[in-house]
């Protein structure tokens, strides 16, 4: 019998936002010398990831500062950084309490795509007290891309993606209606991408994010 699972729209979302990313990689490849590269399909990374980021920022905001302003990017950095670590929702009654083992920060928050040997820290301007470069372009080529089309870059298209790897992350673990780990469970990171199905495949968090398989020596 087949089993009918909520929708996760937020991720399902991020998925084909990451296969889109993907297939660019037959036509350029991901490197250092390329990041400068521009195109149709990059603008359109860049404008559908950072919408979906601006979305998802607003229902964490809500989360954890309810009612304070969630208006645009200033808002968002300032209400996520009011906690030392964003909390999560764990022991009883679900309440939000802090999580030591998997406590990093949005703007520390390293994301790899382990293929081409890249890594990149999409938040971490907000560490500075700064917006990310990524989402000022994002502004321009939206409202003036006959100006700024230039910057609609493979770089830029790849921090908006892994940007919003890293919002989705953060909203399904501070998400009130997530399923609880069990007491005691101290592996929030791999118990949040583990309810995250399908995983990411192209663009990862760190790897102690996710169940590690025992290999098994015959």
């Amino acid at each position: 019998m087949i089993q009918v699972k909520a929708s996760k729209l937020h991720w399902n979302y991020f998925l084909a936002l990451e296969q889109d990313l993907e297939v660019t990689s037959r036509y350029i490849e991901f490197c250092e010398p390329n990041l400068k590269v521009f195109s149709i399909e990059f603008a359109h990374l860049l404008l559908a990831s950072a919408s979906e980021v601006d979305v998802l920022a607003k229902c964490i905001c809500e989360i954890i500062a309810p009612g304070e302003a969630r208006d645009n990017i200033n808002d968002y950095r300032l209400n996520t950084a009011r906690e030392e670590n964003l909390p999560v929702r764990v022991g009883p009654g679900n309440a939000l309490g802090p999580n030591p083992a998997y406590s990093t920060k949005i703007n520390a928050l390293k994301i790899h795509i382990p293929r081409y040997g890249l890594a990149f820290i999409p938040w971490e301007n907000w560490s500075k007290g700064k917006n990310p470069e990524w989402w000022r372009c994002y502004n321009n080529v939206k409202h003036q891309h006959n100006q700024y089309f230039h910057e609609a870059t493979l770089q830029n298209a790849v921090n908006a993606v892994g940007a919003l790897l890293i919002m989705n992350y953060y909203y399904y673990r501070l998400n009130p209606t997530a399923k609880k780990p069990r007491s005691g469970c101290q592996t929030r990171g791999p118990y949040v991408t583990r309810q995250l199905d399908p995983q990411s495949t192209f663009m990862r968090l760190p790897e102690n994010y996710y169940e590690q398989l025992l290999s098994v020596t015959i």
